[in-house]
């Protein structure tokens, strides 16, 4: 079948779209009405009309849809018609060449009518026959109305595929039990995810994508609102102009998390670039280009979907772009071209990631999943080794990146934190009528950067409009030094800027213990402060609470305390100082998140480590990197700065071993370039340090040892242990040369094997005995296949009789496993201790997501 003669039905509800916008007059006439702006108008289709449009050129297939003459304005009776004022907006976010296009500046609403019901129209030339039905359902009395409805859909024995586009999520209608009883299986649902946040539906929103994505899996789950939606096959939920969640149900629910890694749900779409009406019409005629295809080609359902996803995010972003054109008069809508690439386009199919979202209920795997773990085929050491080494853009292609000015972050709890900052300012800027301060806490040990990323996020929000003011309170001695604060705050804030305030250490002592709190708490609530009989109103101002004694917000409120007399001991001095009230007036906090790990569920210390090293690396020592962009660092400098148990001073610490560096005429950071001992031991644990620096010099110092004990043990196990007469040393001394280095790099392989169940290999000192630890049965059927698997291909897998370790016999695999058992107390015996990784989450404690 040729693709024009593929039959696609477009129906649904049908409004007209009457638009206006302002021109000034070019002529020059001395006629009075030339003087002012001119008025234009003209009428465009909308919804099912609109959307068989974007079908007609997604496709070029045969589209038979509802038709409806409105020559010279005239429009039937009982249409449905809004009234939409458009103007002109940057074609993309800071244009600096100027260039406009006109969209959707207010949306005015619907004209009167006189009828209850907006009028419907037929469907003309319907076909019984159709491969594929669109139905567009705006909740306008379409899908209470079967008379209007496609024949093919009516008919009981025809099972076209059919793309159901739902306004108003509800199975309630006619149409969705008719769809529900007789077409499910074959029905593809498409919902925004606006309209079903609008169902009181919990989603959250430009925070992270691992949180909307969770937060969807728990809702279809959880939420009965959507419990007609958890049963239906497939469901797809465009999400802005950014991303997509594809649903799936048969029998075991899946949900694919489809993404930009530059830009989160809503990015694109700035207030001061206008609207445009269609945008899920559009995407669904990207998604329909995809099912047409695959249906011409034999392609699977899903492989079809997975495709037009893309094709509906990519096709989306250019409509919004292109809008209607710098000259609505002159201009085609919707522009042709948003369907087809091109070689100059801002946007790929191949820009857009996916990955499958995890299933469980489990808040313990939900809060330890991360995009940066799944999309890469490596553990994280390897990404930050990548990190420092080739850079964000190299280590990082494939991952989402939240940037706030010069600050970037991949951690999911970091990004998820400033992102709700940033929405808060951007809230409170816009405000007109707010006469409080926002008051906003941030927490983090001494040279994490509380400062700086609140300063860089107020930065990303009005650069021109905020202005930074900053105080320690720990250096003020009486009340008059906050007074004078106010004063300074209040003369910004007099001038027309928002003063961006760091009260830095406010959880200092003065006359008490959190003397100060006591103090803000009218300036807080009704943004005022009282100067003996004087009381004078702040203004619009950003309060940052910095706090100096209490590393997180937690800790501050004492809610890691366990032990109840302790915590009844803590919140009666708190409450005394005044710490409720004062929680009670914060809009929000962050954790800062430095180079060191703040608990065992902190996966990503070091992915920061790894970004602030490059960070650092390019600002201070740009003269080690090649142009290649390649950092010229030695494996052991790099192994130490990254997985050194802890930084003293967290930053600081690491700038400071850079800077005491002798690298200004080096070509690469050698481990002779560090700074001594005695100067290290002021940041880090040095002997810590120096283990990780001299893991390779350690390990191969012992090779011997190692290799001759895993031959032993080898021996031992496979063969009989009565006609064994030889020692270990006997053993490995009748071995030839090249059988013993075959087993030297058996032994250097196995630190890999380890990664694979999440240990890392430690060298300790001599005077310490590494614990010999006992791995899981889990852990020893992924390590006995990783053995079995490097003896292949050592072996070139040429002999076609080998078989899978899957398919390999009991005996064999218990010997295999048996070997494995050996392990830790042969490396224990050469001080090297077998330990889980930092960076281990739960889920991989527990071994609950690697594929055996």
């Amino acid at each position: 079948m040729e693709i024009k003669d593929f039959n696609v039905i477009v129906s649904g509800d049908v409004c007209v779209n009457l638009l206006f916008w302002q021109i000034n007059d070019e002529h020059i006439s001395d006629l009075n009405w030339h003087q002012y702006p001119h008025i234009c108008s003209r009428l465009s289709e909308g919804e099912a009309l609109l959307l068989a449009k974007f079908v007609t050129l997604s496709t070029g297939a045969n589209v038979i849809s509802p038709k409806m003459d409105y020559d010279k304005g005239n429009l039937p009776e009982g249409i449905l018609n809004s009234t939409i004022r458009l103007s002109l907006f940057p074609a993309i976010s800071k244009d600096k060449d100027g260039n406009r296009v006109y969209r959707v500046k207010e949306f005015l609403g619907f004209t009167e009518m006189p009828f209850k019901d907006p009028k419907l129209f037929p469907i003309i030339d319907d076909n019984e026959n159709a491969d594929l039905i669109i139905l567009d359902d705006e909740n306008n009395g379409f899908n209470n109305n079967e008379k209007f409805w496609p024949l093919a859909l009516k008919e009981h024995n025809k099972h076209p595929m059919i793309v159901y586009k739902m306004d108003n999520p509800s199975n309630s209608t006619k149409l969705w039990k008719h769809l529900e009883q007789f077409h499910m299986e074959n029905t593809l649902i498409v919902i925004n995810g606006e309209d079903l946040r609008s169902k009181e539906v919990n989603i959250s929103k430009n925070l992270s994508w691992e949180k909307t994505a969770l937060d969807f899996v728990w809702q279809i789950k959880n939420n009965p609102i959507l419990a007609f939606l958890s049963k239906c096959s497939r469901l797809v939920i465009p999400l802005g102009l950014e991303g997509a969640i594809y649903y799936r149900n048969n029998g075991e629910p899946r949900s694919q998390l489809y993404f930009l890694t530059y830009a989160f749900e809503g990015d694109l779409i700035k207030e001061a670039q206008g609207k445009m009406y269609g945008l899920t019409s559009c995407f669904v005629a990207g998604l329909t280009k995809s099912l047409v295809l695959g249906k011409l080609n034999n392609k699977s359902i899903d492989e079809s979907v997975d495709d037009g996803i893309r094709e509906g995010i990519v096709a989306t972003q250019k409509y919004f772009m292109y809008g209607f054109g710098k000259n609505i008069v002159e201009s085609i809508f919707p522009n042709p071209s948003i369907f087809s690439e091109g070689e100059n386009d801002f946007i790929y199919k191949e820009y857009i990631q996916d990955i499958e979202v995890p299933n469980s209920n489990n808040s313990k795997c939900q809060s330890c999943w991360y995009i940066i773990k799944d999309k890469s085929s490596t553990n994280l050491a390897e990404i930050a080794y990548n990190i420092v080494k080739k850079g964000e853009e190299s280590a990082l292609k494939y991952i989402p990146i939240a940037q706030f000015g010069k600050l970037k972050t991949v951690d999911r709890d970091e990004f998820e934190a400033y992102k709700s900052i940033k929405n808060l300012m951007s809230e409170y800027v816009l405000s007109k009528n707010s006469v409080r301060p926002l008051s906003i806490a941030v927490f983090g040990t001494p040279g994490s950067g509380k400062s700086f990323g609140v300063t860089e996020v107020a930065s990303c929000v009005a650069p021109n409009l905020i202005e930074k003011l900053d105080f320690n309170l720990s250096q003020f001695r009486t009340l008059s030094d906050l007074i004078i604060s106010f004063h300074k705050i209040r003369d910004v804030s007099l001038i027309g800027k928002i003063p961006l305030v760091f009260f830095d250490e406010f959880d200092s002592t003065f006359e008490r213990k959190l003397g100060w709190l006591k103090y803000f708490l009218a300036p807080m609530q009704d943004g005022i402060f009282r100067e003996d009989n004087s009381i004078h109103p702040i203004g619009k101002a950003i309060f940052v609470f910095a706090g100096g004694t209490s590393s997180t917000f937690e800790e501050f409120c004492g809610e890691d305390i366990k032990d109840r007399a302790e915590y009844g001991e803590f919140f009666k001095e708190f409450q005394s100082a005044k710490g409720p009230d004062f929680v009670s007036r914060l809009r929000g906090y962050v954790n800062i998140l430095g180079p060191n790990q703040t608990n065992e569920g902190d996966q990503l210390f070091i992915i920061r480590r790894a970004m602030l090293l490059r960070s650092l690396l390019e600002r201070k020592a740009p003269h080690l990197i090649n142009e290649r962009q390649e950092v010229q660092i030695d494996k052991g400098v790099l192994r130490a700065l990254l997985k050194v148990g802890r930084y003293k001073h967290e930053s600081r610490s690491m700038e400071a071993i850079l800077e005491m560096s002798r690298l200004s005429s080096a070509k690469k950071w050698e481990q002779s370039y560090l700074p001594s001992r005695d100067q290290l031991k002021l940041h880090v644990d040095d002997d810590e340090f120096f283990r990780y620096l001299m893991k390779d010099e350690f390990f191969n110092e012992k090779i011997d040892q190692i290799s001759r004990a895993l031959n032993y043990s080898h021996v031992m196990i496979y063969y009989d242990k009565d006609e064994i007469v030889m020692k270990p040393d006997e053993c490995w001394k009748n071995l030839s040369e090249e059988q013993k280095d075959s087993i030297r790099d058996y032994a250097r392989h196995i630190p890999d094997m380890l990664y694979k169940v999440y240990y890392d290999l430690i060298s300790m000192s001599e005077s310490e005995k590494p614990k010999i630890i006992d791995f899981t049965e889990k852990e020893l059927n992924i390590l006995g296949k990783c053995e079995y698997e490097y003896r292949l291909s050592e072996k070139g897998n040429a002999n076609s009789s080998m078989v899978s370790w899957d398919e390999l016999e009991k005996d064999e695999k218990n010997k295999i496993i048996e070997y494995v058992k050996c392990w830790p107390r042969i490396f224990a015996d050469a001080n090297f201790k077998i330990e889980r990784l930092k960076f281990a989450c739960y889920c991989e404690a527990q071994l609950k997501f690697i594929h055996q």
